[in-house]
């Protein structure tokens, strides 16, 4: 009798740890599978020559900064910018971090105004977690532009976000009223570290998917929806002058990263309504992380971008300021891996006399102003030159790139970037590249922070390096493009991390440049750039053939 008793509690026991493994195994095997499994693009799509008509071209904006009042606030009693609540008021995965030294434990407070036992507030991203918004500066946008000739429409969306998976660009296309008949839709970050989480890595003492905040990114997803069809229905003839504006990158940016290569052209395309002076859009693209406002600011902003699209739009102020042209303007984020930043850069007041080197909101203006006040200037030279092609084409190719080290485990547990596949042997990811071409203008999308010297040239292979390879990304992705000017949206329809020329690999020693940089941890392993140039300049080539046949 007790032998068949205690076989019952065995089974018992095993069929319930069965269950747990079964149970481990499906939520694992649901989060490697990822949203979208089937969605794949590859196509080229360019309007005809003959009879092409006038560009068509519209504008949109939508407001994305949330609204606090919906959120817990907190007391911070340190005063340090950070949430370090007591450890009775902590999660269990908190209260671990905290045993292992990750978290420090504090007195702040905080008030729970949905009653779920939680702090919920808006956590901003980028430099490190546990950054909760005391407030907002001044509001963030989802701004949106679109084209049409000759039966293309393309629509491009510019974000005041640290960045967007890929698999919510997926969400965004597919909630767009398809009797608009859009052809294809771009949406890119810029990578604004001064903005709410919308990728869940800030996100908390501990980040955990708990803690992602999915009404704003709901709220994100519909303004690109809500943006991209306002900009459609918007759509009027218009003229498009184009100028490309050589900059020295002192007083803007500093390359953080050996080798130093900065992006030194500011892309400009200003859109009037056909016949006139009148402004509807002006684009801009260059490559700057927008973080002026340092790593201590509570503060909800746009940071140097909204500083620098106001005065295009409104005028810059005196002393030696410039009258604005109106508008609306639309920052396209460039190149900003290697690491493109102004927190290591003195700025220079445009009074001539003050110089700014502490970060903060005085040097996020000083910055935005001297960017205005270039893209203004630049723009009333006589070189600027009006586009007499209005063409408008896109391309789109899913592509699947290899992933390595931390980033792949992260991607396997649906932690980051959700959805592996196995391809050619290897666990990758799926993303995407873009080439877009309005008349003269040429534009290609890469899907995360690009090393300026993939675009520009330059990539290095010193002895020293990990790999015993020459430079795998060349030729530079720029120079084999043929536009007048030639624009390069990086965190375009994803964020796969930074894209790192694999001759620059440099986690061993010894070290190429004596230590360690920073930039490989944050990157999906060494073939994810060679991957992206290869399948980039092969687009951009099935691309160039189409447009002249």
């Amino acid at each position: 009798m007790e032998n068949c008793l205690m076989k019952k509690v065995l089974l018992g026991i095993l069929t319930v740890l069965l269950i747990f493994v079964l149970l481990i195994g499906l939520f694992l095997f649901s989060r490697t599978r990822g949203p979208h499994r089937s969605y794949e693009l590859d196509f080229v799509k360019i309007g005809s020559a003959a009879d092409a008509g006038a560009l068509l071209v519209g504008v949109s904006k939508v407001d994305i900064t949330p609204d606090l009042s919906l959120y817990d606030t907190y007391y911070d009693a340190d005063n340090n910018n950070k949430f370090n609540p007591a450890k009775k008021d902590m999660n269990r995965l908190e209260r671990l971090a905290l045993r292992f030294g990750l978290i420090k434990e504090g007195q702040d407070t905080w008030t729970d105004s949905n009653k779920n036992g939680r702090f919920d507030p808006v956590w901003m991203a980028g430099f490190s977690p546990n950054r909760p918004a005391k407030g907002v500066h001044d509001p963030i946008w989802a701004r949106a532009i679109a084209f049409r000739n000759n039966g293309v429409t393309v629509a491009m969306v510019t974000l005041d976000a640290i960045g967007i998976f890929h698999d919510k660009i997926i969400d965004i296309r597919k909630m767009i009223d398809p009797s608009l008949n859009v052809d294809h839709v771009i949406v890119t970050s810029m990578h604004n570290h001064e903005t709410p989480d919308t990728m869940g890595n800030w996100s908390g003492l501990v980040p955990r998917p708990a803690n992602f905040d999915q009404r704003h990114m709901n709220n994100v997803k519909m303004a690109c929806k809500t943006a991209v069809e306002q900009a459609v229905r918007s759509m009027v003839p218009a003229d498009m002058y184009l100028k490309t504006i050589m900059i020295e990158p002192e007083g803007l940016v500093n390359d953080s990263r050996k080798p130093i290569v900065i992006d030194r052209q500011i892309c400009t395309a200003r859109f009037n309504r056909a016949g006139t002076d009148t402004t509807l859009a002006t684009l801009v693209s260059w490559g700057n992380h927008p973080e002026a406002a340092g790593s201590d600011n509570p503060l909800i902003t746009s940071d140097f971008s909204g500083y620098w699209r106001d005065g295009v739009e409104k005028g810059v102020s005196d002393p030696n300021g410039e009258e604005g042209i109106g508008g609306m303007c639309l920052y396209f984020q460039g190149m900003v891996g290697g690491l493109m930043t102004q927190l290591h850069t003195t700025v220079p007041h445009r009074n001539g006399v003050d110089m700014i080197r502490e970060n903060g909101f005085a040097k996020t203006e000083a910055l935005g102003d001297n960017l205005a006040l270039i893209t203004l200037r630049g723009l009333k030279e006589p070189d600027v030159v009006k586009s007499e092609d209005v063409r408008v084409g896109v391309a789109a190719k899913t592509i699947y790139v290899p992933m390595a080290g931390l980033f792949k485990y992260a991607i396997m547990l649906g932690l980051v970037h959700p959805g592996t596949y196995w391809k050619d042997g290897a666990i990758t990811s799926k993303t995407e590249v873009n080439v877009v071409r309005v008349g003269d203008l040429e534009i290609i999308t890469v899907p995360g922070e690009l090393y300026p010297e993939i675009a520009e040239g330059g990539v290095e292979a010193k002895p020293g390096r990990d790999f015993d390879i020459p430079p795998l990304e060349v030729p530079p992705l720029r120079k084999e493009m043929r536009g007048k000017v030639n624009m390069v949206f990086g965190l375009a329809n994803d964020e796969i991390g930074y894209i790192v020329p694999k001759s620059q690999w440099d986690v061993e020693p010894p070290f190429v440049y004596e230590k360690a940089q920073y930039g490989e941890e944050n990157s999906g392993g060494p073939d994810v750039a060679p991957t992206i140039h290869r399948e980039s300049l092969a687009l951009m080539r099935r691309f160039a053939e189409a447009w002249d046949n």
